[in-house]
């Protein structure tokens, strides 16, 4: 099981939104820089770091914060938010990133989620944030209308690296995350499947370990909010 502590960054500060809304956000103290060394004085290997101000955009607008950490720290980092062309893709590999995580670009043309995976092997990872079992688009604003399950039928075997399944109800709420429904999408892919949404405690990744094809967990609002204690959390990470 690997963890992967979070760092949002909107606005050149470390962030925790509410169920995606920009509008219900928490800024927190730490510089996302400082965060990333905390977590890797912890002892932690991954990192998961989501681009707000790039999803709102679609540019890659902290790519020198980012390229900060990747640089500093010997952390394997998967990042997110806004990445809607090759352009962006490769600018994150070229500094360093391991995993280039596709959302809202990859759900509206799955040609260029094929493609992405075939010009960047083993790089693409992609994310599914769901509501109610619809795929959410353009920083959770927009329903796509496609089922998360239908979806995942059709690109499985484009050769994706890594799937990251939110529920959006659950995220930034503490409530545990969607074990049911992330054990579904965890069957039916074709590559490991990461939790995230809703991390409250230590036994939600107590509860993930058992469930199959589960490569990994996100923590973020629990870590911030002290609910989690990053010295228990970083004995789970493998």
């Amino acid at each position: 099981m690997k963890i992967f502590p979070a760092i949002d960054i909107k606005d050149k500060k470390c962030v925790r939104l509410v169920k995606g809304d920009f509008d219900n956000k928490t800024e927190y103290e730490m510089s996302p820089v400082e965060q990333a060394s905390k977590y890797k004085d912890h002892g932690f290997k991954n990192l998961h770091i989501v681009d707000l101000d790039g999803a709102l955009t679609g540019e890659t607008t902290n790519l020198d914060i980012i390229q900060d950490i990747v640089s500093k720290f010997d952390l394997k980092i998967e990042v997110g938010g806004g990445i809607r062309n090759f352009e962006s893709i490769k600018k994150y590999i070229d500094i360093g990133v391991e995993k280039v995580i596709l959302g809202s670009a990859a759900i509206k043309d799955k040609s260029f989620l094929k493609e992405a995976c075939e010009k960047f092997p083993n790089k693409i990872a992609l994310g599914l944030d769901a509501k109610d079992g619809f795929l959410s688009v353009s920083g959770w604003r927009e329903n796509s209308n496609q089922l998360t399950l239908d979806y995942l039928k059709q690109v499985n075997g484009y050769g994706i690296s890594r799937l990251i399944y939110t529920d959006i109800n659950r995220d930034g709420m503490k409530q545990s995350p969607n074990f049911e429904e992330t054990s579904k999408v965890a069957v039916k892919s074709n590559c490991p499947v990461i939790i995230s949404g809703g991390v409250s405690s230590m036994d939600d990744i107590k509860k993930a370990k058992t469930l199959k094809n589960i490569e990994g967990v996100i923590v973020g609002k629990a870590i911030y909010d002290g609910d989690i204690k990053l010295e228990e959390l970083v004995k789970e990470d493998a």
